[in-house]
């Protein structure tokens, strides 16, 4: 009788630890796998950073130096209304692009993923492909010149 209790106290063991060890490598696996499925942050570059706003003046009190009052019975002047902006003159051999990227694009300094980053653009950002090197594109972006992987972008037509 003693055997058999021994023998069943084994095996409820030894089932219990298999539960434990499923259980345990299960978890482990579920909170590795969805802490590399969250999408990290965007980077922000130092050209995207907001610019502190300079400071104001302290506006003069109206007992300082009195303002004429506009009298009632003068018409307000017209506002002028906005005029359609100018197409961008593009240089020879240029031609419009779209950042098709997702995370948006590092600017380079020169054709090379080993280059200095000088900036950046976001997604679906209208750019300017200056020129090509290989695989490669010069691009312009808001007063940002840079070099990116052509296969970030999509040509505009």
């Amino acid at each position: 009788m003693k055997t058999i209790s021994s023998f069943f106290q084994f095996i409820i063991g030894f089932v219990l630890g298999v539960v434990l060890f499923t259980g345990g490598v299960s978890l482990m696996g579920y909170l590795v796998f969805t802490r590399f499925a969250a999408t990290p942050e965007k980077p922000i570059f130092d050209e995207e950073k907001p610019k502190p706003s300079p400071s104001k003046t302290p506006n003069p009190s109206p007992s300082a130096s009195p303002s004429p009052s506009p009298s009632p019975s003068s018409s307000p002047s017209p506002s002028p209304s906005p005029s359609p902006s100018p197409e961008e003159e593009l240089p020879p051999n240029a031609y419009k692009a779209q950042v098709i990227w997702g995370e948006g694009l590092s600017l380079r300094s020169s054709p090379s993923r080993d280059s200095e980053r000088s900036g950046g653009v976001g997604f679906n950002a209208e750019v300017i492909v200056l020129e090509s090197d290989g695989e490669w594109v010069k691009i312009r972006s808001g007063g940002q010149e840079g070099w990116v992987r052509q296969a970030n972008l999509k040509k505009m037509e």
